[in-house]
């Protein structure tokens, strides 16, 4: 396992009530490990701490990498994975509302498409 701290209470509260305003409802969020490139040039991976957590058929991933280093990404399935553009944040809160944001327009944009189909 690696030495990367991981994330405080005060984290999570801030992930959960977030994602709690975003949704209208209290959503579980699961405490996990995900194995990332810690750095851009990093050839292996290393295990970091991360946090999972699933609204309907949509999966959420906000992973840390270090003091104030933060990932995230949604994913329906393996092949159809999304970012936020961003490839590392500094600020918690602004990551959680990012990630939150580009899925709700990417969700927007798939439901329009399907009524169009």
């Amino acid at each position: 396992m690696s030495d990367i701290p991981d994330f405080s209470s005060e984290e999570i509260k801030v992930v959960e009530d977030t994602i709690a305003e975003r949704f209208r409802r209290a959503v579980p969020v699961e405490q996990v490990t995900v194995e990332l490139r810690v750095d851009k040039g990093d050839r292996e991976l290393t295990e970091c701490p991360a946090l999972y957590w699933q609204v309907d058929d949509c999966h959420f991933v906000l992973a840390t990498k270090g003091r104030n280093r933060f990932h995230c990404q949604f994913f329906y399935s393996v092949r159809d994975q999304y970012g936020t553009g961003i490839p590392e944040y500094d600020d918690i809160l602004e990551c959680v509302t990012s990630l939150l944001r580009v899925q709700a327009d990417h969700e927007a944009t798939r439901k329009n498409e399907q009524q169009d189909s």
